[in-house]
């Protein structure tokens, strides 16, 4: 296991208002990821892959991440997806890191679903659960808007752009790595409550 570097992770998927229309299903969008370098306290690199799904990209999901249809369909297939995962990051060989459980959730049963070998390993951690851990509660969850809110840093970019929300999660986990509350043990990522028709967690 490659111990100096994590990667962060968050994906955008395919979301409507309210439920989904008949034969579509949550599914990737968008891959963002960011490396952290935990011998030198930096984010060293990012990477954004876009994901070509089945189901369509709603007003709504457009409206939420940014994501137009036709940006979507010029992506690659979500088993190419996990591949270059793989390939660019080491992925199979690294811990990784996501705001909440939903992240590894939806990596776990979309590959169960589509056949596509899981790219991670099996070193994951909850940043949002370390996080709260230390400055809210268990029952207190922060989102991570509000998480850089809570210890003075910026929103860089645009919220719910996987890119640039696994850029900023990077820059909390660098935070909790200065306060003494990174490497957590890691343990499963627990399910939480998802927001109606989005499949991510409320205030994520």
């Amino acid at each position: 296991m490659d111990a100096r570097y994590v990667n962060v992770v968050d994906v955008e998927a395919t979301c409507w208002r309210g439920r989904p229309p008949e034969g579509a299903r949550n599914e990737i969008i968008e891959v963002g990821l960011c490396v952290v370098d935990l011998a030198e306290r930096r984010r060293v690199a990012r990477d954004r892959i876009l994901v070509r799904p089945a189901s369509p990209v709603s007003a709504f999901c457009t409206e939420l991440t940014g994501l137009t249809q036709e940006e979507v369909d010029g992506g690659v297939d979500f088993g190419a997806a996990c591949a270059a995962l793989v390939d660019r990051h080491a992925a199979a060989e690294r811990a990784w890191a996501s705001w909440g459980g939903y992240d590894l959730r939806q990596f776990r049963e979309q590959c169960a679903e589509d056949g596509a070998a899981y790219p991670f390993s099996d070193v994951h951690t909850n940043a949002k659960a370390v996080f709260s851990a230390l400055y809210g509660s268990r029952k207190r969850r922060f989102g991570m808007a509000n998480a850089l809110t809570r210890v003075g840093l910026p929103l860089e970019g645009r919220h719910h752009s996987g890119a640039d929300d696994a850029w900023n999660i990077g820059a909390l986990v660098l935070h909790l790595v200065d306060a003494g509350a990174w490497p957590p043990e890691p343990e499963p990522a627990a399910a939480e409550p998802a927001e109606s028709g989005t499949g991510r967690p409320a205030g994520a």
